[in-house]
Parts: C-alpha cells; sequence; structure tokens
C-alpha cells in the first residue's frame, strides 16, 4: 500500500525540526510516495522552495502549515484554552490556487494579528479563509486531541462539528504513528469520535527528523531552540519515532484500520499542483496626467533625461543605444519597473539624500543612466546592458541602489507612503548553523566550556575560498581528527554537529532587501513580522543643529518591528515579486558630510589650485593627477574600497596613474585573480616590464585598455561577440555559463564559440587556445559595470582626501564613532597625512571634544584643525547632546562649568554623564580638569537646588512666598592638576583611546620607523610572521600554567592603531617580566600566531624586548631624507643641511632616497662619512629644510632589493 505524509515538518520549523527540504523530498520519492506535504510550525518558510523540488522529484507537493488558533480572540493575549494554553495547533492543507491564497493570507494574519508566544488564528479568521483548505486536528496539542485526552468529550464533539461544518468533507480526525506518551490511546479515541460522529480519518507522523537514527541529534537540536542542557530531566524530549516513516511502516502501526492510509491518498488525490505559474506581479506605476501609457511615459522621461545628459539633438551612438534599450524594455514588460525604480531615487535627490553611481550590472543601461538611476555614462567605458538585461533569456531586472547610510530608512518609508504601507515589506533572511556555529550550539548543550568550543570551533577554518565543513575537517585537518577521537564526548560533539550543520537557525531581516507588491504583500506572498535593528535613519542634518539625535536613529515602525516577508529573495524572484536592495552605504554619507563641511566651510566646492567650482562631486573630473599620486603613494587609508594593504600594495605598484587603474584593481584584487597572475600580469605589463600581447589582432580594441589581459566579464562578451559572432545577448549566456562553472553548459557554449570563430575565420587552434582563456579568466572575471561604478565613489573619496583632508578625514571618523579602533586608525592617519597628501607640511591635528564647539560629529576647525564629537563620548547619550548643543545655539557659548549645568537638562547628563566629557576633555574651557571634577558634586547640587527654589517660585504666583534672593555660583575648588599618566587614563576610559596626547608621541619618529611593517592593525594579515611592534604597555596579567605551574604573562599593548595581546613564557617571561611594567614603551619581537581559532585577533609569541628609549642610540635607525626626482631644490639647501647634520653628530647613518617606491624600491644612497644623532630636534630642524613629509627615521636593517649604495 503506497501512502502520503500530510503531517511534516522540516528546517524552517525552526530549531525545532531537522528535516531538509531535499532530503525530505528526495525520501518520498524513494518510498514512492505519490504526493508529500509540508507542514511547518506556524509559518510558509520553505513553502515555495518544497514545492520547486518535489516537482522536480516527481513528488506533487501539497503546501501546508501546521497552524496555532487561539481558544478565543486571536488578539486576545490571555491563556484561555484547555490546561490554560495560549493556543491549539491544526493542520491546515492548500487543495488550489484559492487554498493557497488563503493560507497565505492566514499564515500571514497569524503574524500581524495574532501573535502572543506563537503567530496565532482564531475561529473568526478560519471561516473567513477556509475556501480551497483541508484540515485535521493536528497532534496532541490540537483542539480535539486535548479535550479527549481531558476526557472531555463534549468538547472534542463541539469542536469536531464546528471545524466539520464549516470545512465540509475537508475536515480530517488524526491517528498518528508513534510511541509518544499518550498517542496509542489517544489514536483508540479518536478512531471512536471519528466513527460516532461519522468524519474521516487520516494517519500522520508529525515527522520531525528523517530516519531513527537522527533521533539524538534532533534532540539536541530542541535543546538548542529551548535553551536547555541535554540533561536536564524537566525538559521537553520528542519520542524517538517521529521520524519519516516508509508506508510498510505505517502500515503495521495501523492494520486494522487501512483507510487511514487510504485517506492520504484521496487528500493527494484532490490537491491541484498547476497554481505555480511563472508570472510577474509589478505594481501599476501612478502616471502624471496626461499620460495613459507607462511605455510612453518611459520614453518621454528617457528622451528628456538623455538630452540633458549628452545634449540636443542626441548623438547618433546614444540615439542607437538608446532605441535598442526602449525596444528591449517596452517588449518585456519591464517600463513600470524603471518607472518605479525612477520615482524613488528621483524622490531621494529632490530630498537630498545621496544616491550611489549605479550598483552591480545596472550601470550598463543607457536608459538607467538617462533616468539618473545610475551616475556612469555606460558609452564611455564600454558597460553592457544585455548584462544587465538578456533579450535572449528574459528575466526581470534586477537593480540594487545604494542610499545615504543614516537616510535609507527615508526613502523606504517614502516607497511605503507611495505605494500603501500593506504592499511594501522587506524581506525575510534565515541564519544557518554554520560549522563554527553549530559546534557552539551543540557544545552547549552538551556541557562543555563556552571557552572550550570556542577554541574547537577556531580550529575549523571559514574564511572565504578556505572555509571546511565539519566532515571535511574531521576527515582532513590533523587537529581536528585528533579531537574526534579523542573520546566519546568530543566524538558526539562532532557527530551531532555534522548532523545538524546548514540547518537553518532563524528569522532575521535582509540587511537590504525591499518587496513592492501591486497590492497588499499578503495577497501574493506570505509575510511575517520580525524585530528589525533598523530601516535606516531619519531626516536631519549633519549632526550638529537640532536633529543631532537622528544618529541614533530609529525604525520607520516605532515598536522596532517590521512586516517582512516570508519568502526569501530567492523565491521571491522564481514568485514573480519585484524586489529590489535599498543598501545603506557609509561611504555616501562620508562624502556628503564632506562635501557639506567643504560648503559651509569655503563657500563652494572647489579644486583649491585651479579654482573651478563643481556642482556636485559627479562634476569632478577624473583626471587629477594629484589624487592619482597620493594612492601611488599608498595613502589609500579611508578610501573605498583600496583600504587593505593589499590594495595599497598594488595601486603603489602599478603606479596607478588613471582611472581605469582603479576599475582594474577593483576587479583584480580578488581571490581568483590574485591565485591565477592575472593582478601582476596587469602590472608588469602597465610598467613596460612585460610584453603587451593579444590572443588575436582584433582583439587589441576590446583588451588594449587592461594591457591584453581578460579581467571583466563584458570582456568575455565582447570576445565571443567580436570573433564568433554571438550576439551580446548570446554572449552573456556565456558569460553565465563560465562564471557559474557549469560544466556541461560550459563545454556545450564553448565548442559553440570555437565552431563559430573558425566558420569565421578564425585559426581554430586560436580559438581553442581563447576558449581555454575564457574559461580560466571568465571563471574569475569581475563585473566592470560594478568595478566601474564602485571605482567612481573610490575616485570621489580620494578627491576629498586629496585636497580637503581635513574635512574629509572628520566625516570619516563621524562614520565610525561606534568602532573605537576604526577611529584610532583614522586619528593616526590624521596625523601621517602629510605623507600621502602632496603640499601639506603637517598632519591634521585632532583635538578633544569641547561642548563649545563639538558637535554630534566630528567637525573642522577655522585653524584646519579637526575637532572630535560629542557623540563619540562613552557614556553621553543623543539626548544629552541634544540638549548642549539646543543649549549652545539658543545661548550662545557655555562661560563656566556652572553656566553649562544651569542651561542644560541635567535630566539628559547625569553626573556619570559629565564626568565622562570632563575626562574627555569636553569641559577643558572652563579650567583644568581636576578642579572641574572636584567641583562638579557642588554644581549639580546647586543647579538641583535653584531649580527646586524656580518650582517653588511659580506657586508663589497663586499665594505662596516671594523668591529667594538668588546665590552666587559655587566655584571651582583649588586641587592640583591630574598627572598626564592620570589625564590620558582617564582620556582613554572616556573615549576609548588617547586623544589630547598619546604615550608615543614623544617619540613618534622611533614608532613610525616599526609600524609601517608591523601594527596592531595589521598582526591579522601577518600570520606566522616575525615582527617588532613599538608600543606602550598598558596591562600587564601574570598567569600561572595549568600544565607545569610555570609563570607566563599576558601583556596588552597599544600603539598608534590600536591595541594588540602579547603572550610570554618561560624565559622569555623571565628575562622580561621586569621590563614589562604598565606605561612602559617597548620593542616587541616575536612571532604572530598563525592558528585559526586566533584569526580574529592574533596575538604575538614574544621572543624578546628592549625600551623604545635605547634605540635611537643602538646604531639600528638611520636619518632618511626623501627627494623627488623631478625636485629643483637650491644649492643653498643642501648646504644648509650639511651644516646641519655636522651639528649633530650621532650613532644613525644618513640615508638619501631618491623617487617613491612604486612598482620597485627607489634607489637609497648612505654616507659614508655622515653620522647624525636621530633625536627630536635634528629631525624637527631637517623637516623644517627638507619638508616635513620628506625626513623619517628608518630601520637599517630593512633588505632592499637592488641594496643600498654609498655616497
Amino acid at each position: 500500500m503506497s501512502f502520503v505524509h500530510l503531517h511534516t515538518h522540516s528546517e524552517y520549523s525552526l530549531l525545532d525540526g531537522a528535516n531538509r527540504l531535499d532530503d525530505l523530498v528526495r525520501r518520498a520519492a524513494e518510498y514512492e510516495n505519490p504526493a508529500l506535504a509540508l507542514t511547518d510550525h506556524g509559518c510558509m518558510f520553505g513553502a515555495w522552495s518544497f514545492q520547486k523540488r518535489a516537482r522536480a522529484n516527481g513528488v506533487k507537493p501539497i503546501i501546508g502549515m501546521e497552524a496555532y488558533v487561539a481558544p478565543g480572540d486571536r488578539r486576545d493575549r490571555t491563556r484561555a484554552g484547555q490546561g490554560e494554553r495560549a493556543y491549539f495547533h491544526l493542520v491546515l492543507l492548500a487543495r488550489d490556487l484559492q487554498g493557497y491564497r488563503n493560507l497565505v493570507k492566514l499564515s500571514s494574519i497569524g503574524y500581524t494579528e495574532g501573535f502572543y508566544h506563537k503567530p496565532r488564528l482564531d475561529r473568526e479568521v478560519l471561516a473567513r479563509y477556509n475556501e480551497g483548505l483541508v484540515v485535521s486536528s493536528a497532534c496532541m496539542a490540537g483542539e480535539v486531541p486535548r479535550a479527549l485526552m481531558a476526557d472531555d468529550w463534549d468538547g472534542a464533539r463541539e469542536a469536531a462539528a464546528w471545524y466539520a461544518e464549516l470545512f465540509q468533507d475537508r475536515y480530517y480526525l488524526e491517528v498518528q504513528g508513534h510511541d509518544s506518551e499518550g498517542q496509542e490511546g489517544l489514536n483508540k479515541k479518536i478512531l471512536e469520535l471519528g466513527s460516532e460522529m461519522g468524519l474521516p480519518v487520516i494517519a500522520t507522523n508529525d515527522a520531525h527528523f528523517l530516519s531513527s537514527a537522527d533521533h539524538e541529534a534532533h534532540d539536541v537540536l530542541l535543546c538548542i531552540g529551548l535553551g536547555k542542557d541535554r540533561e536536564d530531566p524537566n525538559r521537553m524530549r520528542y519520542d524517538g519515532g517521529l521520524y519519516f516513516k516508509s508506508p510498510e511502516e505505517m502500515a503495521q502501526r495501523f492494520p486494522d484500520n487501512p483507510e487511514v492510509l487510504e485517506n492520504t491518498l484521496a487528500i493527494a488525490d484532490q490537491v491541484q499542483e498547476d497554481y505555480f505559474k511563472k508570472q510577474y506581479f509589478l505594481p501599476e506605476f501612478p502616471l502624471p496626467e496626461g499620460y495613459t501609457d507607462e511605455d510612453e511615459y518611459l520614453v518621454h522621461l528617457t528622451r528628456e533625461g538623455a538630452v540633458a545628459r549628452y545634449g540636443d539633438p542626441l548623438p547618433q551612438e546614444v540615439q542607437d543605444r538608446l532605441d535598442y534599450e526602449l525596444g528591449v524594455i517596452l517588449k518585456t514588460g519591464y517600463a513600470g519597473y524603471f518607472l518605479i525604480t525612477w520615482e524613488f531615487i528621483s524622490w531621494a535627490r529632490d530630498h537630498d539624500i545621496p544616491v550611489g553611481p549605479g550598483r552591480g550590472s545596472a550601470a550598463g543601461s543607457l536608459v538607467a543612466f538617462a533616468l539618473g538611476i545610475t551616475n556612469l555614462d555606460p558609452l564611455e567605458f564600454d558597460l553592457l546592458f544585455e548584462r544587465f538585461l538578456n533579450p535572449e533569456r528574459i528575466s526581470m531586472p534586477d537593480v540594487d541602489i545604494d542610499f545615504c547610510y543614516e537616510r535609507r530608512g527615508e526613502v523606504i518609508e517614502h516607497v511605503r507612503r507611495k505605494y500603501g504601507r500593506d504592499a511594501v515589506g522587506q524581506i525575510i533572511t534565515f541564519g544557518t548553523m554554520k560549522s563554527r556555529a553549530v559546534i557552539r550550539d551543540v557544545g552547549r548543550t552538551l556541557g562543555f566550556e563556552p571557552g572550550e568550543t570556542d577554541r574547537i570551533a577556531k580550529l575549523i577554518p571559514n574564511t572565504p575560498g578556505q572555509s571546511f565543513t565539519l566532515q571535511e575537517a574531521v576527515s582532513q585537518l590533523r587537529e581536528v581528527k585528533a579531537l574526534y577521537k579523542q573520546d566519546e564526548r568530543h566524538r558526539r560533539l562532532f557527530d551531532y554537529s555534522m548532523t545538524l550543520e546548514g540547518l537553518s537557525r532563524h528569522a532575521s531581516v535582509h540587511a537590504a532587501g525591499v518587496v513592492i507588491a501591486p497590492g497588499p504583500l499578503d495577497e501574493y506572498v506570505p509575510v511575517c513580522v520580525q524585530q528589525s535593528k533598523g530601516g535606516g535613519r531619519g531626516a536631519g542634518t549633519n549632526g550638529n543643529g537640532a536633529h543631532a539625535q537622528r544618529r541614533a536613529g530609529g525604525d520607520a515602525e516605532d515598536d522596532g518591528k517590521v512586516v517582512v516577508t516570508q519568502y526569501d529573495m530567492v523565491c521571491l524572484e522564481e514568485a514573480g515579486m519585484l524586489k529590489m536592495d535599498f543598501l545603506g552605504l557609509k561611504t555616501l554619507t562620508v562624502i556628503d558630510d564632506a562635501v557639506r563641511m567643504v560648503r559651509e566651510k569655503h563657500g563652494d566646492l572647489r579644486h583649491p589650485t585651479s579654482g573651478e567650482v563643481f556642482q556636485s562631486m559627479d562634476h569632478v573630473p577624473l583626471d587629477d593627477q594629484e589624487v592619482y599620486g597620493m594612492l601611488a603613494r599608498g595613502g589609500t587609508s579611508g578610501v573605498f574600497q583600496f583600504e587593505s594593504a593589499l590594495a595599497a600594495d598594488k595601486l603603489r605598484a602599478m603606479r596607478c596613474d588613471r582611472f581605469e587603474d582603479l576599475i582594474a584593481t577593483n576587479a583584480l584584487i580578488r581571490p581568483g585573480p590574485l591565485d591565477s597572475g592575472m593582478t601582476d600580469v596587469y602590472i608588469r605589463r602597465k610598467l613596460g616590464q612585460e610584453k603587451v600581447s593579444y590572443p588575436h589582432p582584433d582583439l587589441q580594441s576590446i583588451l588594449e585598455p587592461t594591457y591584453g589581459v581578460i579581467v571583466y566579464q563584458e570582456q568575455v562578451m565582447r570576445i565571443a561577440n567580436l570573433l564568433a559572432g554571438f550576439t551580446l545577448g548570446e554572449a552573456d549566456v556565456l558569460r553565465k555559463a563560465v562564471g557559474k562553472k557549469n560544466a556541461d553548459l560550459i563545454k556545450e557554449q564553448l565548442e559553440a564559440f570555437v565552431s563559430k570563430a573558425a566558420e569565421r575565420g578564425v585559426d581554430r587552434r586560436v580559438a581553442e587556445d581563447l576558449a581555454v582563456q575564457i574559461e580560466t579568466f571568465g571563471r574569475y572575471g569581475f563585473n566592470k559595470s560594478h568595478s566601474a561604478a564602485y571605482s567612481l565613489l573610490s575616485y570621489h573619496t580620494a578627491w576629498l582626501k586629496t585636497h580637503y583632508p581635513a574635512e574629509f578625514m572628520a566625516a570619516l571618523l563621524s562614520s565610525v564613532l561606534d568602532k573605537t579602533d576604526d577611529v584610532v586608525k583614522y586619528i593616526g592617519e590624521c596625523r601621517d597625512l602629510y605623507r600621502w597628501v602632496p603640499g601639506l607640511e603637517e598632519g591634521a591635528e585632532v583635538l578633544p571634544p569641547d561642548v563649545n564647539e563639538s558637535g554630534w560629529k566630528f567637525t573642522v576647525t577655522d585653524e584646519e584643525k579637526i575637532r572630535f564629537g560629542l557623540g563619540a563620548v562613552r557614556g553621553v547619550g543623543a539626548g544629552a547632546v541634544h540638549s548642549i548643543l539646543e543649549a549652545r545655539r539658543e545661548g550662545g557659548p557655555f562661560t563656566s562649568l556652572f553656566n553649562f549645568l544651569e542651561r542644560i537638562d541635567i535630566r539628559s547628563l547625569n553626573k556619570r554623564a559629565c564626568e565622562a566629557l570632563i575626562a574627555a576633555g569636553a569641559l577643558d574651557a572652563f579650567g583644568p580638569r581636576s578642579r572641574i571634577a572636584a567641583g562638579l558634586e557642588r554644581a549639580y547640587q546647586e543647579v538641583q537646588a535653584r531649580l527646586a527654589e524656580e518650582a517653588a517660585g511659580q506657586a508663589s504666583l497663586f499665594g505662596g512666598s516671594d523668591d529667594t534672593a538668588k546665590r552666587p555660583d559655587p566655584p571651582l575648588p583649588e586641587v592640583p592638576d591630574w598627572p598626564e599618566p592620570d589625564r590620558l587614563a582617564r582620556e582613554k576610559e572616556a573615549l576609548g583611546f588617547f586623544i589630547s596626547g598619546h604615550p608615543l608621541d614623544r617619540i613618534r619618529d622611533v614608532v613610525q620607523a616599526y609600524d609601517g611593517a608591523a601594527n596592531s592593525q595589521t598582526l591579522r594579515d601577518l600570520p606566522n610572521a616575525s615582527v617588532e611592534l613599538a608600543c606602550v604597555v598598558t596591562q600587564v596579567a601574570r598567569q600561572i600554567s595549568r600544565r607545569d605551574s610555570s609563570e607566563w604573562g599576558k601583556i596588552t599593548v597599544e600603539d598608534f592603531h590600536g591595541t594588540a595581546t602579547v603572550l610570554a613564557f618561560k624565559e622569555s617571561w623571565e628575562k622580561a617580566k621586569d621590563l614589562l611594567q604598565q606605561d612602559a614603551l617597548v620593542l616587541i619581537r616575536g612571532k604572530v600566531s598563525g592558528r585559526e581559532r586566533d584569526e580574529d585577533d592574533p596575538p604575538i609569541f614574544m621572543d624578546a624586548v628592549e625600551p623604545l628609549e635605547a634605540l635611537p642610540d643602538s646604531g639600528r635607525l638611520a636619518v632618511q631624507i626623501e627627494m623627488d626626482l623631478e625636485s629643483d631644490l637650491p644649492e643653498q639647501v643642501f648646504d644648509q643641511a650639511r651644516t646641519l647634520l655636522l651639528a649633530h653628530p650621532g650613532a644613525a647613518p644618513l640615508m638619501l632616497r631618491f623617487g617613491k617606491d612604486n612598482g620597485s624600491p627607489a634607489p637609497r644612497f648612505r654616507s659614508r662619512s655622515l653620522r647624525v644623532a636621530p633625536d627630536a630636534e635634528t629631525l624637527s630642524e631637517l623637516k623644517r629644510v627638507f619638508g616635513r613629509g620628506n625626513v623619517r627615521l628608518v630601520r637599517t636593517q630593512v633588505p632592499t632589493s637592488n641594496g643600498d649604495q654609498d655616497w
């Protein structure tokens, strides 16, 4: 006998079901089940994916849900049901299209209206949406089963009669084939009730896991979901029989009632499955008066935008491309899509919300460029429309848009208002139990210590391109394999984890996805409600005015909950819904803030040298050699996409001097191109170190910009088009095949390429060689549209850093207020700006916060210094800052501590927050920090007393006593200043770092001689490397080894870039522990940990340590003077320098370097006769003569490829 499972849970019954959809469908096909139902708890998360997989495997999909039904009104938040339950279970199955639509509606209502512990329905809403649904009484938690188990036969009859009446000929009682306590007795009662009332009965098994062998792992999963220890005797447990049984096993369970199996087949026969048809659901765009057709309006807007971009008449090339693209768009019916996208982007621009130039393949569309959807000319950069919308294989366009990080939410809110709040939602995403996470989850339930599971988890590599599954780790990694074999405890940890790995763990809101429906979303796809971290920020100004609080942000929904689709991105696309990514990009916020500060300070956005005024950053030319010069020197910190050491090295190596270099570098600094050697070939050919060659002479026009290297996917398409005669649409199919690594499709497409190219006169061997190159390079080739658009932002950030470094760095620091390490890094970059920015003699000084000058964000003073933002002071919230800014705006600068406290709202700024402001230096204008801190208590008491008197004085208007005479303001007490170490320590506690000074400042030049090779920020990029770290000791913890009781040390150190951990053992510790005291300035020598578990924050295993103060006289540091080859220094400069050097003899060699290390090391010359004192006075005098950025200390031991020459 056959059988159909009508009550089945998948992994989308989150942390309750352990069945993967593919496994379920394959097992059903293996058992020759004609159909299969998916009935996850209260949701349809997996429904779309399930039906697709089932149909692919020849199994009829039945879409269902095990619903939660409230005992009364779904909106009533009480426990009113049998046994004081807040809900009963009920299985709902969609019989046809109407049933599916009603199931979607009911699933959605459970979340949006009935959520109380679970998404609940009630009888009223079931009655409203009953059509097309088949219903069964569910498990022991169902309404009828609960009544029967309580021997409430009248209650059971009433409930069964109500459902039978509503769902006529579609209501079934349910018996289950497992051995849970009480199930056997319940089955008998249900069969009896069915006989008595003439109701059909079906058999199910409430399958939560695939096979009986999975019961133990499922039990662990249940513990994870409940947050329980597995040994807890009071926790919930499932019976081992709740697995996906075969028809034979189910028949054995009900030998006397074969009809309960036959009824499952009858239900499956009723179910229609032809309603999952491919169709698109685009909202109707509201047309303005005078237009009745979306196509006509799109053509009008495109023509208008193109004329604004290119002039009238349009150049023929532009007209031809527009005609072609519009023809494809109108034929495919996507005019509405473009209009919808155009409208909300136009709205954003009209409301001064920064919008990105483009993202992904959309930048290849000239129509999108004409409409202002993108801001990069696809004709200028040879970007292809077919990469975006392929006429050969039509699918809905996919436009992703970057908005200002802080104001993205405003755009989403606008879309909600325009198309209806119920028609717009965000998109669900599912977090899965990945290798490391599942080890931690399982270990927690099995009683492992958190540190133990964390250590084990970090043994599993999870870096991109090198991630291991647990099975791979156990079989391939020696350390993991040893742990697996160590004992039963570890074996169980890995076995359970391997079974559960990859299951969905939780649902959350996609960071960017938005879906827009033609009507209420729940008429098309099921929705739910999720807690959101924020749809963006509210409206406001630069954070220095009335709207400073907006930086604390908030959701569009007041309670932080948002309506979210139950289908994820992929399923929504397959379901034909219009979805887009509204991304919040901090770089846009940085650019916007920097430009705003430039205009506020200088009046216009202009080139500081030429004086040319630009309407916006979009109008800045892309050929500014000063910008490329800064990048070629390695000044990429803060530059979008190029902050990594790798990016800086490649731009420096290639001597970056054009925009095409930025586009290429964006595409080349990725694992595939780097591993294949493409990146170095590009650099060598650009520098003339390797001859540029082309696989075929005709390809020069395509590959010339990249020196004959296939870098972009668009180049693959162009090659196929030119040599083989592929249409660009056909070429995109080839591109997709190569990119997706589909072996059969690749073979088919490349054979067609070779054959057609040969037919067109290309030598077959050349064509075959090209096919190999296409497969190799095309696999790694990057989307040029995306690379070019993001390179535009890279250039804009670099332009601002070059010409307005203070404003740019202030905006950059503001963007990382909540990330201490990044703030430290960028403050260090501010000090070093003169090293990268041409013509800058000094770095930008970052001043402490000041209540009379600071805004919420970092700002620039009249002296081109950067003033710290109040929003970065720990413990001082948005409300307090808002109060300070409001009081300052209304009454001008504060004059004293008491004046400050009297004018602000002290309810917003409590005493602890005020202490943080004092420690940070924000009240320095009122006196020494020690005196302000000492007088704070008295001042607060006086303000509170006066507020109380004022309140009493108001009462006198109604007959109270007269106001008392005003007392004098309390003076600050006379106390000694805080010692500098104490002041800096308090400052660091308030801000997370040093700002008014740094313990390393007095030997900054010595530190900088070392931190280029290794610093606290770069350690993670140097696994297993031997390093020297110049730093200050901030904390020392003496430890005792459990293994041999020896003492060792854990030392926290800090440099100009952040903090690091140093571990010292045995002899190293014994020799160094007297030197490793708090506040000691030291040079640490050691090896960076290469252990996987340390990859996020690797410590240094110390070998030796010495005082930094000893280095200048050691002879291991040289004074290096750097000169450009083109520099035309007057003769007297050298005479002046020689006199200066002779006056400061010492131990340091003198070095001259000519040019920059661009691509290869610049030549260096060592003086045979001169040695100088590398002290602050000598360096200061030399910097005055040669320029601050041209004199520095360097290590003498660092080898160079060309060696140093004597002079």
